[in-house]
């Protein structure tokens, strides 16, 4: 079977470790890079989860948001009425806006 050849960059320190770990495997970083090329084509999905570790900063911003909820009296809110808060109070800024815009016209 022909082969083509694949170029990756990556961090050098990355690279390293790599090619470290999979000597100890007893392979090199190519026949590695093959075997998880030949999962992904085989299982059509990688093989492996993959997912968002949640940040210190994202997790505080998510309990400020929470306490300001608790604080305005909005915890318990479902997501239709928080909808619904949403269209009323945009609803109020566009009749604002709208009343001013004709008294600006009056001048």
């Amino acid at each position: 079977m022909p082969t083509s050849t694949f170029s990756v960059r990556m961090d050098e320190k990355l690279k390293t470790e790599l090619d470290e770990l999979c000597a100890q495997f007893g392979m090199n970083t190519s026949t590695a890079i093959n075997l998880f090329a030949r999962a992904v084509v085989r299982e059509r999905r990688i093989p492996f989860e993959i997912t968002a570790v949640p940040s210190d900063a994202g997790l505080r911003a998510f309990r400020s948001l929470r306490r300001q909820a608790k604080a305005n009296g909005v915890q318990g809110m479902s997501l239709d009425e928080i909808n619904a808060e949403i269209t009323k109070q945009a609803d109020a800024c566009n009749s604002a806006a709208r009343g001013s815009a004709r008294a600006r016209k009056k001048r």
